[in-house]
């Protein structure tokens, strides 16, 4: 009876990893609007610049469409957007964690927190984290966006990227960063980055695939 239980697992384990190898061949999904459509104004937020990264960061990240801005408010607050979405597809990138990028470039995380954020009756699971280098100290809000869902850490990430692929042969993915630049209170850039996060988060998800 032990060893047809055995059997059962394996024949069933080896089902599963057919399936997957069958079903990883990925479609790449559409945006619903392309980034350029992106509104330079949203409430109290004006665009102040953009940014185009070079042939070198494009082929190192592999975005399918991606977004950079810097927008100003209403109290004078300097906030930094960055989108990066990733189709899925055979040519397409993955997502790579500030984790591992900032302190490549010479920052370190100060404090790091995951947290479930309200905006407009929808939770958002993100992390909140400080990041420095030398005098300068920048907060950052960020999360994975995979359909509907928001999720803050990379291993249900790549656990979406699994059962999606196994099931809907679809691994488009989004990264979204929103980092404050500021000098003594954490408390004040907190404040900032929350009023961006509620105003632009429904704005986001509308050129996001559900």
């Amino acid at each position: 009876m032990i060893k047809n239980s055995r059997f059962i697992a394996v024949y069933a384990l080896l089902i599963v990893v057919g399936l997957y190898i069958n079903l990883h061949a990925d479609i790449t999904v559409p945006m619903n609007r392309p980034f350029e459509e992106f509104p330079v104004n949203c409430q109290e937020w004006r665009m102040t610049s953009q940014h185009s990264f070079s042939d070198g960061v494009l082929e190192a990240l592999k975005p399918t469409d991606y977004l950079s801005r810097q927008y100003a408010g209403a109290q004078g607050n300097r906030i930094n957007l960055y989108i990066g979405y990733h189709g899925g597809g055979k040519e397409g990138g993955e997502i790579h964690s500030p984790k591992h990028c900032l302190p490549g470039s010479g920052w370190y995380e100060a404090s790091s927190a995951r947290m479930e954020f309200d905006t407009a009756g929808r939770k958002v699971n993100l992390v909140k984290a400080v990041y420095q280098k030398g005098e300068a100290k920048e907060l950052f809000l960020y999360w994975f966006q995979v359909q509907d869902k928001t999720l803050s850490d990379e291993y249900s990430l790549k656990l979406a990227g699994i059962t999606g692929s196994m099931l809907q042969r679809r691994r488009d993915a989004t990264f979204i960063r929103v980092s404050v630049p500021f000098e003594g209170n954490e408390e004040e850039a907190m404040a900032a980055g929350s009023r961006f996060v509620r105003d632009f988060f429904p704005v986001i998800r509308e050129f996001l695939p559900s």
